[in-house]
């Protein structure tokens, strides 16, 4: 079946038109790119300008002073209070196994037992002392290293959580619709 003149004159300027419209939409999708980059570079400029100063001063002001308070809280309690409890526990350990040994070697040659309690209390205290001592210096708290602060990280998620916003809005404009198909030739439209 053959077309006649005119709706083959029809047929071109129809796929002119088309052409026409492929072009400008591809202009059009080249500069809401741009817009969109441009809208990224904006908002991490002013995140880092803006936002997390902003943050940062929240944070210095309001949580830092009760994050420092409760890490010197725990420090104290912890090279304070626990670890000489249990240097005493392991001491007083012992100084037990210390006066069974000696309780054992006095039997093993005749001598009878004869326990001497001031003894044990010396060796328990001296056993304590090293004991301390040496779980001071293997787990005593060391001083916190300087990291990231929350107010840094704080403005990290934010940024990144508006970047993904810019990205889904430039993907629901630019997603890949029947009519709105992008095609990888920018130089030729699709046939109709």
């Amino acid at each position: 079946m053959s077309l006649s003149r005119k709706r083959k004159k029809q047929l071109r300027k129809l796929q002119k038109q088309a052409n026409t419209l492929w072009e400008s939409q591809q202009v059009l999708v080249g500069e809401a790119a741009k817009v969109a980059r441009e809208a990224g570079n904006q908002l991490g400029n002013y995140s880092r300008e803006h936002v997390q100063p902003a943050v940062q001063q929240s944070y210095a002001q309001y949580a830092a002073p009760y994050v420092d308070k409760s890490v010197r809280a725990t420090r104290k309690v912890y090279n304070g209070a626990l670890i000489p409890a249990a240097g005493a526990v392991v001491g007083g350990a012992l100084s037990v196994w210390d006066a069974a040994n000696d309780t054992r070697e006095r039997l093993a040659h005749g001598r009878g037992v004869n326990l001497d309690l001031t003894s044990v209390k010396k060796n328990a205290a001296k056993y304590g002392k090293k004991a301390t001592k040496t779980f001071q210096s293997r787990a005593a708290l060391p001083e916190p290293k300087k990291k990231r602060g929350a107010g840094g990280v704080i403005a990290l998620v934010l940024g990144v959580a508006a970047a993904a916003g810019v990205l889904y809005a430039a993907w629901q404009t630019l997603r890949a619709d029947d009519e709105l198909w992008v095609a990888d030739d920018p130089l030729r439209a699709p046939d109709a």
